[in-house]
């Protein structure tokens, strides 16, 4: 199972997260129902100059936009 995990602390959240968030529920639920994929928010891990973070499987992923994601995504 592959886990994402989106920082929704208050730094991440208002740099994009909070978009990240909504665009990655649509797209795994369009594109992505043969694999497994837990998606949650997380806390602030205190990287907030690096945001807003995303990590994947622990990765960290930081300032991801749209397009990245879905590069990202279509590699899982």
């Amino acid at each position: 199972m592959t886990v994402i995990k989106v920082c929704l602390g208050s730094s991440c959240y208002v740099r994009g997260n909070d978009r990240a968030l909504e665009f990655l529920e649509e797209y795994i639920q369009k594109n992505k129902q043969d694999v497994s994929i837990e998606l949650v928010g997380c806390r602030c891990r205190n990287l907030c100059q690096n945001g807003p973070n995303i990590y994947i499987d622990e990765k960290k992923y930081s300032y991801a936009n749209q397009d990245e994601l879905i590069k990202i995504l279509e590699a899982i």
